[in-house]
Formats: C-alpha cells, structure tokens, sequence
C-alpha cells in the first residue's frame, strides 16, 4: 500500500512539474529565448566547425542578421495565426517559418547580399523542430483557462475538450481576474446593456474577448451550422486562388503515384483475385465535383454477394466488424490500401487527394432530405481522405452525417494548401496506426 502510496506521489508530483513547465513555455519569453538559441546562435556555432570565420566575415554577419530576423518575423506571424484557444499549432508553424524565411532569403537575393545556404536550412529545420515540439508538449500538459460571460450555452461550452471555464456573473466578478479572457455570445439578444458597457470598456483597455461560436469552431475543429444562412465564410466558394492550382497539383502528383505505384498496386490485385472470387475493382456511383455524378474506382474489399445482395440505403453503410469485408478487405481498408485506385479519378479530374468523402446516390438523396444545405459539400473536389476522416469514425445516422458535415464546413472554410498539408500528415498517422479508418 505504502508503495503505491509513493507511486501514486509521484505521479501526482510529475504532473504538477509538468503542468508547470508547460505554462511557461507557453510564454512568450521562452518561446523566443529558446528559438534565438536553436535557430540564430547552434547555427553560427555548427557553421563555425566547418569555416574560418575571418574568411567568410560577411556571409556570417548577413546570415546571422537574416536568422534573426526570419525567426522573429515567423513567430509574430505563428503567434498572430495562433492566438485563438483550439487553434492547431501544428498547421501553423510550418507555413509561418517558411514564408518569414522566403521573405528575407528573397530581400537579400534582390539586395545582392553574401549568406549561408546551408546556415538559413539549418536554421529553418532547427526553429520548426523547437516549436513542434515546444506546441506537442504545451498541448499535452497545458490547459487555457477562460472567463465565460454568463450565458445559456454554459453546459455545452463545459464540455469542451482543452479549455477550464470560469463562469462570471456580474461585471463585478468579470473585474476581479481581469488576466482572463473573456468568452461571451455576442449577438445573445439577453445580454444586458450592463454586460455591453463593460465588455467595451474591457475590450478599448486591452482585455482579449472572443465571440463564443469562434471558440467552439477553434476547439472542436468544426462549423456548427443549423442553417447555411449563417456560416460566417465571408462568401461560400472557397479560397479561388488555391483552387484552380490544387486541380494541376492533383493531376500531376496522382500521374507520378500511378507510375511509381503501378508495382505494388498489382500485387495487391492479385491478393484480392486469390483471396475471393470476383472482380478486383469495385465501381460505384457517387456523387462528387458541384453535385455531379460520377464513378468512384476502389479495391474490392467485400464478397461480391454481398454486394449485390445489400443493394440498400444501409448496405451503403459500413461497420467496423461488418461480416461482408473479406480477409484481405479488413487490411487494406485499415491502411486505405482500397482506396488508392482513386488515383485514376484524380488524375481525370472527378476527385482529390484531400477533400469531403464522395457519398452513393442513396445516402446523398437520404441526407439531402434530412440535412437542407448538405449539398454545399459539393463545392470542393471530393478527396480519398479528409478533414473528417482523421477527425471521426464511422457515420452510421443522420446525427453523425451532421457531425461529418460541420467538419466538412470547416474545412471549406478554412480551405488552403496548409490545411491540406497538415491533413496530409494526419493521414499517414491513421494509415499506421489504424485510429479513425473506414
């Protein structure tokens, strides 16, 4: 007993030291010390080992300012990018550093400057490592604590994953921890004319006051919608500039996959030819590219009986320990080995690699009729994987169709190459581990 006594001390103990250590890292001070130390200083130390500094005198000045200043230009823009609670750091931190880094690499190639190739690579890898980390680990052991304006979203708001809420009655008791930010439901019609003279003098004085619908998208990763009305996209078409490069991306890309994949995918033809009886590809309509029909190619994974046996709205649906999957069925789909002669629709132009799951004819007509805008889906490529698929399980009811849908709203929303990139990187995740596969 005594033993588990210390044991469970200890434990206790090093979550404390933890939780501690995660909040000042989460401060700006440490942040910036240990990026200068690790992506301006080790690189001039390890550039050192290798050259005579007199020689090479310019090159070592330029480099060391233009560190400097990619460093502190990309952490404003990843604290800027990151400030509201939720918001994935990890998809940030990446595109920041890399654009601070372009920008000034750029400035001195225009300006006709001597610097370090290998001192600037150095440096980039060297930040981006110590925020990766430093991001892993604060969001491990660090939770934001927030000042909620009282409202009737309060149980829903308690419920979110990452976030320990202080609920405020009264201006008086919101002015008594003034080094909360304040979350409130600004267009509450019940908020009082008191709450409104406060939260605008907290907010001319500096206090950070955040809408509540911001803070329930950031930290859920979704778009709660009950009707299109309101989303606040600013406009429903996605990012038009991204979009018509993403199409060339995908074509190129799925072309050199078909090639160099072409090996592999034969021998897995031939494991589901010996496997069981039937064709290797499995066609089906979808429904895809602004609502237009098309066929989705995939490895067969099911007997062929039971697909023509479940010809249904729910033999559409599939479940995890569903007795149609065959022996070879259960691993490919777990790796999305299935779902890669997908690679011929997107080199044709119907798909993308990262988008909204295309739905059958059935269950598209079902959810239209439960779900008014589910259409809107449709106004982004369907992908072989997406937002939704690293963030959810399976869809087996129209509650969890709405649940896949807001994760499809948000990703429209915040449709950009970064977020495909970092869907890209959750993917790969799943492939290896087999958490959230269909």
């Amino acid at each position: 007993m005594n033993t588990l006594s210390h044991l469970a001390v200890g434990t206790e103990q090093r979550e404390k030291f933890s939780r501690r250590l995660a909040d000042a890292l989460f401060r700006i001070r440490y942040q910036l010390t240990g990026a200068i130390l690790l992506g301006v200083l080790a690189p001039v130390i390890l550039r050192g080992q290798f050259e005579r500094l007199p020689d090479q005198i310019a090159s070592y000045d330029n480099s060391l300012f233009g560190t400097l200043c990619a460093v502190l230009i990309g952490y404003m823009v990843f604290r800027k990018v990151t400030a509201l609670p939720g918001s994935n750091a990890f998809t940030s931190i990446t595109p920041a550093f890399l654009s601070s880094y372009g920008i000034i690499i750029a400035i001195f190639f225009v300006l006709r400057l001597e610097y370090s190739r290998y001192q600037f690579l150095a440096s980039f890898v060297l930040t981006t490592c110590w925020f990766i980390a430093l991001s892993y680990y604060v969001a491990r052991f660090r939770q934001a604590t927030l000042g909620l304006v009282s409202s009737e979203r309060v149980q829903d708001l308690a419920s979110l994953p990452g976030v320990s809420w202080v609920n405020f009655a009264t201006p008086e008791a919101a002015s008594r921890q003034r080094h909360l930010p304040l979350v409130v439901n600004l267009r509450d019609p019940k908020l009082s004319p008191e709450w409104e003279r406060y939260l605008a003098e907290e907010a001319i004085a500096g206090r950070v006051i955040y809408n509540t619908k911001q803070i329930v998208e950031s930290l859920e990763g979704r778009v709660r919608v009950d009707h299109l009305s309101e989303n606040s996209f600013g406009h429903l078409a996605p990012d038009s500039i991204y979009a018509p490069a993403k199409r060339y991306i995908d074509a190129a890309t799925a072309a050199v996959a078909l090639f160099i994949l072409s090996p592999f995918l034969l021998l897995v033809a031939l494991w589901i030819k010996l496997d069981t009886p039937g064709p290797v590809i499995f066609r089906q309509e979808r429904i895809g590219y602004r609502g237009k029909r098309f066929t989705m190619f995939k490895f067969r994974s099911m007997t062929v009986q039971a697909h023509d046996e479940k010809n249904t709205r729910d033999g559409d649906m599939t479940q995890s320990d569903d007795t149609r999957i065959t022996r070879s069925g259960r691993f490919i789909r777990k790796t999305r080995i299935d779902e890669l002669p997908q690679l011929w629709n997107i080199f044709i132009g119907e798909m993308s690699w990262i988008g909204p799951r295309p739905e059958t004819l059935r269950l598209s007509a079902w959810y239209e009729q439960e779900i008014p805008f589910y259409r809107y889906r449709h106004i982004v490529r369907p992908g072989i994987t997406g937002w939704a698929q690293v963030n959810q399980g399976h869809v087996t009811s129209v509650d969890d169709v709405r649940r896949k849908l807001e994760f499809d709203f948000y990703y429209v929303k915040h449709f950009s190459m970064w977020t495909d990139l970092f869907i890209g990187i959750q993917t790969v995740r799943v492939m290896l581990t087999g958490h959230g596969a269909k």
